[in-house]
């Protein structure tokens, strides 16, 4: 049993933690978790039952693979920190936005087996996506080990270093603009009469499902989209009126504002 050590108990860093022991791939008794927030480690022994210390080293030492779940303006002086502890036997893994495996190795030394990973919040309920990208010292079996990690908790893909900041915009961000999207949806079944704890289930599991199918069937969504939109309808109205104030370009700008915001701040 390979056991983990995870920097970090931040909203990232518990989503991850949460996903991983509810699948059982690894034990409570075999996590440890670091943060320099006492309350907060209080908070994660009482809900997940692992170890817990505010010192980072152990928790390096304590760990076979480790995965820095900390801000990116912080990781480089976390890793550097550590840096003593980390033997060239340990898998590092870094969920850190625009830092790339070149400024991590710059940190910690070429010679260590870093993996850079994109996953996303709805890890916590195993739904999440990662994207995942390694150095030239990781091995086929420390890259399958850091896949069945992230698929315990949702499903993941090895892509280009190039594609990464692509994968903030799509999947690493992208759960808050579902979010509000749902939250509007919700705003506007109220409107029109329906109670406010029902309009959330309606709005959501018809998210769910929607996407579920584009998963699951194969189908472009503008074909799945077709499907619901009978002629001279209500759904084909909607339709119009979404398109009319402009939500597709909405969303592209968006989103492409997040990729641009990944690249900005990879730069500095």
């Amino acid at each position: 049993m390979r056991k983990i050590s995870f920097i970090g108990a931040g909203n990232m860093g518990k989503a991850m933690l949460g996903g991983v022991i509810k699948s059982g791939i690894v034990k409570p008794e075999n996590i440890m978790v670091s943060d320099p927030y006492v309350p907060g480690l209080d908070l994660v022994k009482k809900e997940f039952d692992v170890n817990t210390t505010t010192d980072s080293k152990e928790a390096v030492e304590f760990g076979d693979v480790v995965i820095f779940a900390v801000k990116p303006n912080i990781i480089k002086k976390v890793m550097n920190d550590v840096k003593n502890t980390i033997g060239n036997d340990k898998i590092i893994i870094s969920i850190a936005a625009a830092v790339s495996i070149e400024d991590l190795e710059a940190v910690i030394g070429e010679d260590k087996k870093i993996i850079r990973v994109m996953p996303n919040t709805p890890a916590l309920v195993g739904e999440g996506m990662a994207a995942i990208c390694k150095n030239s010292n990781i091995s086929d079996k420390d890259l399958e080990l850091a896949c069945d990690i992230f698929n315990s908790f949702g499903k993941s893909e090895i892509v280009s270093e190039s594609l990464m900041d692509a994968v903030t915009g799509v999947s690493g961000s992208s759960p808050a603009y579902v979010f509000m999207f749902i939250e509007a949806m919700a705003d506007a079944a109220v409107l029109t009469g329906m109670p406010r704890s029902q309009a959330y289930k309606f709005a959501a599991q018809s998210v769910y499902g929607a996407a579920k199918m584009v998963l699951e069937t194969g189908k472009h969504p503008g074909e799945l989209k077709d499907m619901v939109c009978s002629p001279g309808g209500t759904t084909i109205k909607a339709v119009e009126v979404l398109e009319e104030n402009g939500m597709r370009n909405a969303v592209i700008k968006g989103q492409v504002a997040c990729v641009e915001k990944s690249i900005d701040m990879a730069k500095k």
